[in-house]
């Protein structure tokens, strides 16, 4: 028999490699109970799912609430709340941190009897195991939000996350170029297939996920604008569109005037073109701008890896393709860009955000206004 039971419930087929999972319910009027068998690939998977199906079967009995544990709540959680309502790489990345984290940690404690002090060392534990200060304060805003639909469902009288002390946020470091070393980094990727990539990051500001989801639907080759409207991102190792970040980066950004980013758009129009007609139907046209030949788009980390291993081979200072976001933004700043510019640019929805990320940047803008009233001071 390849089937072999793991755990009540749950069992594994040796030989499709599958976890089964049996769930069943009983009408409401009474009569045998109705079995639904679902197939997962993996035990983490399967294990979730009946979590989330028995907190369903605890919730629909009134008197069965208080058995709840964290880790049946949160699979429920994620399952009937975080679903529905958000996008696809949002729900994988809370999904990571239920199933990794928060449920081996927290998971069989009763949801009703979950103190701020169980939640308070979770927080420190993950810190001293290593993650990052913002790392735990992620755990700790989905555990808040979690916890908080529980209160609003009648399971909880108070959200113990809401006393819990979360680590100081930190500003990671950012790599970026000056335009001199823009240029010389442009000049080296002159003719490769990164080229175009570079000069979207470089002269536009463009996040990575917004380069691989460009279509030549949203270039105005004549008007010489480009509208942001999308981003391409990997969930669970597959690409998917989805919408931009927030409503303020869907934007249009003009290149009129930029002679270097006007040839390179008509550029790859036209090699566009020809290879459509060499290929014929054997090209797999989906639109994209950026793309491998043949038409598929790529995965934002084959482009980082592309990058990295190129600037191996130079004398080039390390940078990602994020940090030549950020090297536009800084070159703006030393060209005088007026903040408000720069944030519209990049796609932020409020200064506020530009001027969290970028305030190495103004730290400097800061010290040179001091050291110019130092000056006309002693002067005087």
């Amino acid at each position: 028999m390849s089937r072999k039971t793991i755990v009540p419930n749950i069992a594994y087929d040796t030989q499709r490699r599958t976890y089964y999972v049996t769930m069943r319910t009983r009408p409401r009027g009474g009569g045998p109970s109705r079995r639904t068998v679902r197939c997962y690939p993996t035990l983490k998977q399967a294990m979730q799912a009946l979590d989330s199906f028995y907190a369903g079967r605890l919730l629909s009995q009134r008197n069965s609430a208080a058995a709840l544990t964290v880790g049946q709540w949160l699979a429920y959680w994620l399952d009937q709340v975080v679903r529905p309502s958000r996008s696809a790489s949002t729900l994988h990345g809370y999904t990571m941190i239920v199933r990794n984290h928060l449920t081996p940690a927290l998971g069989s404690v009763r949801l009703a009897e979950l103190t701020t002090a169980q939640i308070q060392q979770y927080l420190n534990g993950k810190q001293a195991e290593g993650l990052c200060g913002n790392t735990v304060r992620k755990h700790s805003g989905l555990l808040h939000n979690a916890l908080e639909q529980a209160c609003r469902q009648g399971l909880l009288e108070r959200n113990a996350a809401e006393y819990a002390v979360s680590p100081s946020s930190t500003i990671p470091k950012h790599h970026f170029y000056d335009a001199e070393t823009m240029s010389k980094l442009f000049e080296v990727l002159s003719g490769t297939s990164l080229e175009p990539v570079v000069k979207l990051a470089g002269y536009l500001g463009l996040r990575r996920s917004e380069i691989c989801a460009l279509k030549w639907c949203n270039v105005d080759r004549e008007g010489k604008v480009i509208t942001i409207a999308e981003a391409r991102t990997a969930v669970n190792g597959r690409s998917i569109n989805k919408g931009t970040k927030n409503s303020a980066s869907v934007r249009r950004l003009g290149y009129r005037g930029l002679a270097d980013l006007e040839e390179l758009m008509e550029r790859l129009w036209q090699l566009r073109q020809e290879e459509m007609l060499r290929m014929g139907d054997a090209y797999g046209d989906q639109g994209f701008v950026i793309c491998h030949d043949g038409g598929q788009p790529y995965q934002a980390d084959y482009l980082s890896n592309r990058l990295q291993r190129v600037l191996a081979k130079t004398e080039l200072p390390y940078v990602t393709l994020h940090g030549l976001r950020h090297s536009f933004a800084s070159i703006a700043h030393s060209r005088n860009v007026p903040l408000f510019g720069i944030s519209k640019a990049l796609g932020h929805s409020s200064t506020n955000t530009t001027s969290r990320i970028y305030m190495h940047l103004f730290d400097e803008t800061s010290l040179s206004v001091v050291q110019e009233v130092g000056r006309a001071i002693s002067e005087g």
